[in-house]
């Protein structure tokens, strides 16, 4: 071993930490953390720790990190921890510990205005509605002020606003070196800090897809980084698979078509009929989208390669898709020397054609050009790269081996063609460079204390595991109730049933209830049974249900209005921060096993069939027990925070199974009466009742005791 730095005497009563910040209590399980932290950072080595809620792993981390210096990334699940992190834990650790340490916040390129694509949407003038135009003027403003250009600056255009995809970047629309705003381009500004920084906070999906690309950012900072910290690294695998998978939609290639038109009528009118090889695009795109048709009456609006029902009309709408996207991309780079647009159009076709070849059956032809189309005045046609067409063509072949799956998901007239591995051990466990400390930390890492899942997941090696149980006291805060009574899940009647089952709880809890489903059509049948008992009961409760506005405006409502009930599925299951009285009751419909039309997931527990293995106790449960963890630590979030978890699904105490879905739950006491749940809302209120009576005793007495001093 190594020698470490102490870390305890800064966790200390008495100790730095203690000093500076407000509120701050010495806990053993932070101080034991940051230790084991300490060490592994010292040694080098790979840490994988669970710490439970209250544990402060943020503090756990942050403080042995800095104290042990060099070059540190710190990769978040969300930009919301990740902006928090930056803006609030870091310095205030920083400060509290009086160190000289630089810090930068790194996004991706589509979270930073660009100043080329800002001014010539000013000009273009082509915008959706006059809503688009008033935030388009604040976007100006916000351009001459900020010093980031971080879009998370600007409140008052909301993050998802659609004015924000024609005002900056993305890898494909971005000219590099070649812009004539490229020094001031806060991407690079950005990157630049990162590379000069001691440390980077960015978040997983920038990381992996950066990986992925082999973009420039995280790409070049990995190497150079002496400890990587993984918070929230429950999420990895499942953003792993999607980052390091692949996906082209009628979206990129309908943007092509309309990229290539400007481009080409803007700097190269008379080269060729601009229009007319975009539309042979935006044709052949459409008739793709309606090959695959019939995948809109299939579960979940996606199918896999193999069970397409037209495999043949999907093959032939593909290759008129690759022989117009090729054509237009051979004019564009034969006249790309005329303008960076031209150019920066042009190299999205040989990359558009790879993506598309993946699902190839045969090799990807080199459609030749039509000279009636282009007049190559400005370059030879051997611009545009051949190889790229061979690329696909190899590439194709080696997605029809093991380890991948292929799958069509349809929406809203529009269609996204998928690509991902089974497995993302080996190319995950890749991307780590010799000589570094790796922490990968969350609350929920193993099932009932095993990490073996998620360590297999990212194929990690030489790993040392830790687990920190929450300082909460969950068998005197909160209750665990699985109602009798409920239909088994999968009867057609189960949500009227849990609806019914949960209105006396909602009673009891007069609403401060946060509602978990497993699906969206599950949300909306809850949130309209809901509205419907509500009224019948004269409830006049807000109802506020996920869709209806933005996730963030939805949890700042729910937090400020009483007896407020939110009903959400897979985005509200984790990250949600709801202490105090705000939120007494979690309810979850069903345990939250992975629909069984997810096409990777189908693929996984075939692979594991044909081997030999048993996919239910090595994938499916395993990642049931984790989600299942993650929606119950909603519940109680402070020391002092309280209230009912409840599942109506009856397999988490029937099954022989379950026992391992509840033991790695929080301790809460365990009950399947209404009648305990009932009485612990009431001993609860009573006891608030009893402090606030206490508490305004006391302020009359002060009253009266200052009104005699001034009699006197």
């Amino acid at each position: 071993m190594t020698e470490t730095h102490d870390v305890s005497a800064l966790f200390a009563a008495d100790g730095p930490l203690a000093k500076k910040l407000k509120g701050y209590r010495p806990r053993t399980q932070q101080t034991e953390l940051a230790n084991t932290i300490a060490q592994t950072i010292a040694d080098q080595g790979t840490l994988v720790a669970e710490a439970g809620t209250g544990t402060g792993k943020t503090f756990a981390y942050l403080v042995p990190v800095l104290v042990h210096g060099g070059k540190v990334l710190i990769s978040t699940g969300t930009k919301t921890l990740q902006d928090q992190l930056f803006a609030r834990d870091l310095p205030a650790v920083r400060t509290a510990l009086a160190l000289p340490v630089t810090a930068a916040l790194l996004k991706g390129r589509s979270n930073y205005l660009c100043h080329y694509h800002l001014e010539r949407t000013v000009h273009d003038g082509r915008l959706a509605s006059r809503f688009e135009v008033a935030q388009l003027r604040k976007i100006e403003v916000f351009a001459k002020q900020t010093r980031s250009g971080d879009k998370a600056e600007l409140a008052d255009v909301p993050e998802n606003a659609e004015v924000w995809n024609k005002v900056t970047s993305t890898r494909d629309n971005c000219l590099g070196s070649e812009c004539p705003s490229y020094r001031e381009c806060f991407v690079m500004q950005a990157r630049k800090a990162a590379a000069e920084a001691d440390v980077v906070v960015v978040n997983h999906a920038l990381f992996l897809a950066d990986l992925a690309l082999k973009d420039e950012g995280i790409t070049d900072l990995l190497p150079a980084a002496d400890t990587v910290v993984f918070d929230e690294a429950h999420q990895l695998p499942a953003a792993a698979t999607r980052f390091l998978g692949e996906s082209v939609s009628s979206h990129q290639l309908l943007d092509f078509a309309r990229d290539a038109t400007v481009a080409g009528l803007s700097h190269a009118r008379e080269s060729a009929d601009w229009p007319m090889m975009a539309s042979a695009v935006e044709q052949a795109t459409r008739e793709l989208r309606l090959s695959c048709a019939a995948i809109e009456k299939m579960p979940g609006q996606r199918s896999t390669f193999d069970a397409l029902p037209s495999i043949d009309a999907f093959n032939a709408a593909l290759k008129e898709v690759i022989d117009a996207v090729h054509k237009l991309g051979q004019c564009l780079m034969a006249v790309g020397v005329r303008h960076p647009d031209l150019d920066m159009a042009g190299k999205r076709g040989p990359e558009l054609i790879a993506l598309l070849g993946r699902w190839r059956e045969g090799q990807v032809p080199a459609a030749p050009v039509d000279d009636r189309q282009v007049k190559l005045s400005d370059g030879p046609a051997s611009a545009w790269e051949e190889p790229a067409v061979d690329e696909a063509a190899k590439a194709a072949e080696a997605r029809k081996g093991d380890g991948w799956v292929r799958w069509i998901e349809t929406n809203n007239n529009h269609i996204r063609l998928h690509t991902a591995p089974l497995s993302v051990a080996e190319a995950f466990s890749q991307y780590r460079p010799g000589g570094q400390a790796w922490i990968l930390t969350s609350a929920t890492l193993s099932v009932h204390g095993d990490f073996s899942h998620f360590i297999r997941q990212l194929g990690l090696r030489n790993v040392t595991t830790g687990l920190w149980e929450s300082p909460f006291d969950y068998a005197s805060q909160g209750r665990l109730f699985v109602p009798h009574g409920i239909p088994a899940p999968q009867d057609p009647k189960y949500t009227e049933g849990f609806v019914e089952a949960l209105i006396p709880v909602l009673a009891a809890s007069k609403g401060s209830a946060l509602v978990l489903c497993t699906t969206l059509r599950a949300v909306d049948k809850v949130a309209e049974m809901l509205d419907k008992e509500f009224r019948a009961r004269g409830w006049d409760w807000p109802l506020f249900k996920q869709g209806d506005r933005s996730r963030r405006e939805l949890l700042d409502r729910f937090r400020v209005s009483k007896h407020a009930v939110l009903v959400g599925s897979a985005s509200f299951w984790e990250g949600i921060d709801v202490p105090g009285d705000a939120l007494t009751l979690v309810a979850i419909d069903k345990l939250p096993f992975a629909p069984p039309d997810d096409p990777v997931l189908d693929a996984r527990i075939k692979a594991c069939k044909e081997r030999g293995g048993n996919a239910f106790f090595e994938y499916q449960l395993p990642e049931a027990a984790i989600a299942l963890k993650q929606g119950a630590g909603r519940l109680i979030r402070t020391e002092s925070d309280w209230g009912v978890l409840m599942v109506g699904d009856r397999r988490l105490v029937e099954k022989p199974y379950g026992k391992r879905l509840w033991r790695g739950l929080p301790p809460f006491t365990r009950t399947r009466s209404l009648d305990d749940v009932v009485a612990f809302f009431d001993e609860r209120a009573l006891a608030k009742g009893a402090v606030a009576g206490a508490v305004k005793n006391a302020a009359d007495a002060a009253d009266a005791a200052e009104d005699a001093a001034a009699v006197g």
